[in-house]
This record gives structure tokens, C-alpha cells and sequence, in this order.
């Protein structure tokens, strides 16, 4: 998992629309990425609407925000609209950012040990470097968490 010091992996996926967005794009501002697992579940969606509710305190602040899953540009694009989200959301099927990231591994699902995302927030500056980690989310409350 990344560490704060470093810096950025370089990825390239797609956004809610089918647009290419490399990491390279989110340098120059401060960037939340937050890993989550599924659109349109409880928990995820109570994320999203905690950031979506204080979204305009995160860009007073200078932040730029981008979820990322493992869903599609589609169903991105769906929980979007649904949610009024008003930030990016990015499409990995492949996995390779989640790994990258180190928001992919094993989790227990219904007492079964399962690979899939684990929900972590990574905040960089502008220049791409890492400064803080949340391994801990508070869905209901994550805006809160960040901007603390």
C-alpha cells in the first residue's frame, strides 16, 4: 500500500462518460482518490453522499475529488445521476489502479475470504505526492474525516 512520501502511480482508466483520465491529469491540484467497492450499496453510497453534501467546503479547500471502483463507466454513470454526484468517478475493471493503489486484496465477505476492494482514501498535494492515508473510513462521516 502506498505510504505518505509517495508519489502518484501512473494509471489510465475511464471516467462515468468512457473518457480517458491518466494520473497525470489530477497533478496541479490536491486530490482525494477515494477507493470504495460497489455503486448503488449502503455503505458506498452513504460515502459518496457525505462527500456530495460537503463537496463545496473540499473544493474551498482546494480539493479535487475522484472515486474509483471496479464498476463500469455505465453503472458510474447511473449512480451519478442518481446521487447528483458532482465529482468524477473512475471505472478500473482490470484492477491495476486498485492494486497500485494498494485497495485491492482480501477481505471477508459472509465469513469467506474474498480479493476485492478495500475502501481507502488517499489524499495527495498538488505535485502527485501522498501526504495523508484513511485506512479507517467513516462512511457516513468521511467529508468530516478529511477536512479535519
Amino acid at each position: 500500500m502506498l505510504q505518505p512520501g509517495d508519489r502518484m502511480p501512473d494509471f489510465e482508466v475511464v471516467d462515468q462518460d468512457g473518457k480517458i483520465v491518466t494520473s497525470k491529469e489530477l497533478l496541479g491540484r490536491k486530490t482525494i482518490v477515494y477507493f470504495y467497492p460497489k455503486d448503488n450499496t449502503s455503505g458506498c453510497t452513504a460515502e459518496a453522499c457525505s462527500l456530495r453534501d460537503n463537496y463545496e467546503a473540499l473544493t474551498a479547500a482546494g480539493y479535487n475529488v475522484v472515486g474509483v471502483s471496479k464498476d463500469s463507466a455505465v453503472s458510474h454513470r447511473r449512480f451519478k445521476d442518481k446521487y447528483d454526484l458532482p465529482f468524477t468517478l473512475l471505472s478500473d475493471t482490470s484492477t491495476a489502479m486498485l492494486q497500485a493503489f494498494g485497495a485491492w486484496g482480501e477481505k471477508k465477505m459472509y465469513g469467506k475470504t474474498v480479493m476485492g476492494t478495500l475502501r481507502r482514501t488517499f489524499v495527495f498535494d498538488e505535485s502527485g505526492i501522498l501526504v495523508r492515508v484513511i485506512e479507517k473510513v467513516d462512511t457516513r462521516n468521511h467529508a468530516a474525516q478529511l477536512l479535519e
